[in-house]
């Protein structure tokens, strides 16, 4: 019923910026939560940044003021500016929602993107 189109991976040197986004498209009432969540090989996976209906941002520690999450709620879209790439940041960055549906209004159901690839080079 919803899916994720996520978009903006790809390959940069240490030091460098990208910037993925993700647009929700279905049958969405409401988003009450969008972000990201990455994971590397031999990792599990873990929060970058998620942003909440209110405004409310909740990044992993290891950002340290480097990525910021924003939001475009008319086109059902989150950002992740990601500044000052390092080599530890390589892997695969899945976009993450919880949403109301139209069908089904009561209970809030989350959705996963396919996922976009970050390589980052020293």
């Amino acid at each position: 019923q919803v899916q994720l189109v996520e978009s903006g991976g790809g390959l940069v040197q240490a030091g460098g910026s990208l910037r993925l986004s993700c647009t929700a498209s279905g049958s969405i009432a409401s988003i009450l939560a969008m972000g990201w969540y990455r994971q590397a090989p031999g990792k599990q996976r873990e929060l970058v940044a998620i942003i909440g209906i209110g405004g409310n941002n909740n990044y992993g520690d290891f950002v340290k003021g480097r990525f910021t999450i924003s939001r475009d709620n008319a086109k059902n879209t989150v950002y992740l500016q990601m500044n000052s790439l390092k080599p530890d940041d390589t892997a695969v960055y899945y976009c993450n929602t919880y949403v109301r549906l139209l069908t089904f209004g009561r209970t809030n159901y989350e959705y996963w993107g396919q996922g976009t690839q970050v390589t980052v080079s020293s």
